[in-house]
């Protein structure tokens, strides 16, 4: 089910700008920015729509979604999939996308681990046996650094229309604030934790005294898990069904980052040559005013046999060059470039990243391009 899709026909009629689904979704999306988690899991994902828009978060490396509802999950589970560009230019971060069919109140290993983890309109679905379990199995087991609740307030309900006793058919219960509050604080005391509360939604002008109409708090774990505590009562045997997942393609695949170190030195080379090239014509342009000299053929910038041209390359204050209808960059050159830079790391790991995928020099210590091919290029 989609747990927007009624509620929002009664907050329309408040016009909250933007929808309050997306308020919520904002919130979350700032506080992995406050954060900057790797790992977060989103509890009741529903739709998925939470997970799409965190999927473009350069901090997060794995996501992982669970919910009671499979066929929710499966209807717009493959917007989470890569896109062709994402293959095109791969990110310089690792990125898995894992959809899980379960209960919150079941406790599963492949929920173990994550840095931030969201419960968004979801407390309100749970049966009273469930609510039960829920705080031991994502304060005691999962415990997170950091866990965000929002739930819906009901002293704001008398203020959308069509409201009589819940938001939604599903909801069994819809706290005030002083009762989410209040399990909210026992909550985080048992586990270790500190609470915020804040919302969403912000009340009609004169009527602020019933507060946001999504309550939310932030739960914040106060001390590092240790290694034992991280250990204890670990179950061995997994409860939930993996129903999707996604591994994105990353330069930190050696196949996806050799790629693309190719294919920047070989267009940082391209420049180079290009700009050599162009200004060697313009030398001799200037230099030479008889067409009868016919067409312009580069020469050796260098008056040296093949045996020294290597000595020559890997010199610091040699240049790009022409010798006959070849052109030389050093490796040098090219490292010096930020993004080659970045994406190498060391000089020691280019030379290994594009050996036998560029042409080099005799002593590999310089690029070569063939001048002949500039007017196919062009």
């Amino acid at each position: 089910m989609d747990k927007n899709f009624q509620e929002e026909q009664f907050t329309g009629i408040i016009k909250f700008t933007p929808p309050l689904y997306e308020q919520r979704y904002q919130f979350i999306k700032d506080l992995v920015g406050k954060y900057k988690p790797k790992k977060v899991a989103d509890l009741g994902c529903a739709d998925c729509t939470l997970l799409w828009m965190l999927k473009f978060c350069s901090c997060i490396e794995v996501l992982a979604g669970l919910d009671i509802c499979a066929s929710v999950m499966k209807e717009k589970m493959h917007r989470l999939s890569p896109l062709p560009v994402d293959y095109l230019q791969p990110a310089e971060r690792s990125l898995t996308v894992t959809l899980h069919h379960g209960s919150v109140a079941h406790k599963d290993p492949c929920m173990l681990g994550f840095d931030l983890v969201t419960c968004i309109e979801l407390i309100e679905h749970l049966e009273e046996s469930e609510l039960k379990k829920f705080p031991e199995v994502v304060f005691g087991f999962m415990a997170p650094s950091v866990v965000v609740i929002s739930t819906p307030n009901s002293e704001f309900n008398p203020l959308l229309p069509g409201v009589t006793l819940f938001r939604h058919p599903d909801h069994k219960f819809e706290w005030n604030r002083a009762q989410f509050q209040s399990w909210a604080l026992e909550t985080a005391r048992c586990y270790g934790y500190s609470v915020e509360f804040t919302g969403v939604g912000h009340p009609p002008t004169g009527m602020e005294n019933v507060g946001f109409c999504t309550q939310i708090g932030v739960f914040v774990r106060k001390y590092a898990q240790t290694s034992e505590s991280a250990q204890s009562e670990k179950p061995t045997e997994a409860v939930y069904k993996t129903v999707f997942k996604a591994v994105y393609p990353s330069l930190k695949d050696e196949k996806y980052l050799q790629n693309a170190v190719v294919s920047e030195v070989i267009f940082r080379a391209q420049i180079i040559k290009r700009s050599l090239l162009d200004r060697l014509m313009s030398e001799h342009e200037e230099y030479n005013d008889d067409p009868a000299e016919g067409k312009f053929k580069f020469q050796p910038s260098k008056n040296c046999s093949s045996e020294d041209l290597g000595k020559l390359i890997v010199e610091k204050s040699m240049g790009p060059f022409v010798d006959g209808n070849m052109v030389y960059i050093p490796l040098t050159t090219i490292f010096s470039f930020p993004k080659v830079n970045r994406l190498c790391g060391t000089f020691e790991k280019l030379c290994k990243l594009i050996a036998g995928k560029v042409t080099l020099s005799s002593d590999g210590s310089a690029v070569m391009l063939n001048t002949e091919h500039e007017n196919e290029e062009n």
